[in-house]
């Protein structure tokens, strides 16, 4: 049978993208099937600039996008630094350097194609949450790449053209077309969707029925019919 389908749409400057991969990779430890991740791009804010102001700092700018006190949004992201912490990842809000991340969507998709999406998806959103790089930044995405098996020189290319631009924009077409508001989205086999970063337990269960349901799968040998055998 083949593998069981995972469309994940996704955005680099989303936090609980990162935690939802982690509780994904959890849930899929003990899931006993083959699956097949898509990694698709889903941009939070597809104005922002390639750098902002690097002398607001992250509490103050979603104080600013959401309209609430710097401090509620220190809270948030003390909160949600400590959540991050239970599934083994360091998310470094001090260090963030927000930009626009549409390049960053397109490496994902070079590295899609060259059959290392995922490790790509993995190295960028570590960049951003935990080490602070500006992956808006092209000799930032090249450097990247390389250090995860891509030629730098293909990878400079490819950000120098339109490749991958397409693929970008189809994805968050289809995004528009299924309801998808906000991220991680998850859509297993075509059929279930899971919006957010839910806990491994829910993701490994929806995994489990997705998998029930699918149809039986047709196996054809040598058969007699009525005017010939095969």
């Amino acid at each position: 049978m083949k593998k069981l389908g995972i469309d994940i749409w996704s955005d680099i400057a989303c936090p609980w993208c990162y935690v939802g991969k982690r509780r994904l990779e959890r849930a899929l430890a003990t899931f006993p099937h083959e699956v097949e991740i898509t990694w698709r791009a889903f941009e939070l804010d597809p104005e922002a600039p390639p750098m902002r102001d690097p002398s607001v700092s992250q509490s103050q700018h979603i104080a600013q996008k959401y309209g609430i006190p710097v401090e509620a949004a220190d809270a948030r992201l003390r909160d949600m630094t400590l959540m991050a912490k239970e599934d083994g990842l360091e998310l470094r809000f001090d260090l963030v350097r927000s930009g626009n991340t549409f390049d960053g969507h397109r490496v994902v998709h070079f590295a899609t194609e060259r059959g290392c999406g995922g490790e790509m998806k993995e190295r960028i959103l570590r960049a951003y949450m935990t080490e602070g790089q500006l992956v808006s930044d092209p000799d930032v995405l090249v450097r990247l790449g390389s250090e995860i098996g891509l030629d730098g020189v293909d990878v400079r290319k490819m950000l120098e053209s339109d490749t991958c631009t397409d693929a970008v924009r189809a994805d968050e077409r289809e995004a528009e077309v299924l309801g998808i508001r906000g991220v991680p989205f998850f859509v297993i086999d075509g059929r279930h969707g899971v919006s957010g970063a839910q806990p491994a337990g829910q993701l490994l269960e929806v995994l489990h029925k997705a998998w029930s349901e699918r149809p039986a799968e047709r196996v054809d040998g040598n058969v007699c019919g009525p005017e010939r055998c095969t």
